[in-house]
């Protein structure tokens, strides 16, 4: 089993939206390092939810892969803003996985807290110019981050 982090914006989806949905796909991913960690995504896998670009940003939840990465349709949507010419049904660029809710934390473990641990120091969400929507953690950092829940 591997772990991983995905970042989302509260306002576009949410942790509370996938709780209600149950399941999602996580479309939209336009960087090729993100693209190729979907595409190493194992069903079971274990994937914390980061709320980017909020009032409070930090880990809300968590989720798990239940669909092995397949092209992303949004790449093929002319309305889509994520559409991208370049990428055709018979040889995609952009891939997505589904998600499906785990759980909700009753706090958010925000950065703050996360910068804290120093088992968490090599972890990528917290590497200086680190932009990136997908992102591996390692067991060990998966492991101390649920201790502090």
């Amino acid at each position: 089993m591997k772990y991983w982090l995905v970042k989302t914006e509260p306002t576009t989806y949410s942790i509370d939206d996938l709780k209600s949905d149950k399941t999602t796909c996580w479309d939209g991913v336009r960087n090729y390092q993100a693209r190729n960690f979907m595409k190493d995504m194992q069903i079971g896998d274990q994937v914390f939810v980061y709320h980017s670009n909020a009032k409070e940003i930090g880990i809300v939840g968590l989720s798990k892969v239940s669909k092995l990465a397949y092209p992303d349709k949004t790449a093929f949507d002319k309305k889509d803003s994520h559409y991208d010419p370049k990428s055709k049904p018979e040889k995609p660029t952009w891939f997505m996985v589904d998600l499906k809710f785990a759980k909700k934390y009753k706090e958010i473990i925000t950065l703050d807290k996360l910068r804290e641990k120093k088992a968490l120091s090599d972890m990528f969400i917290l590497r200086k110019g680190n932009r990136l929507s997908v992102t591996p953690v390692a067991k060990k950092e998966f492991e101390a981050i649920e201790k502090i829940i």
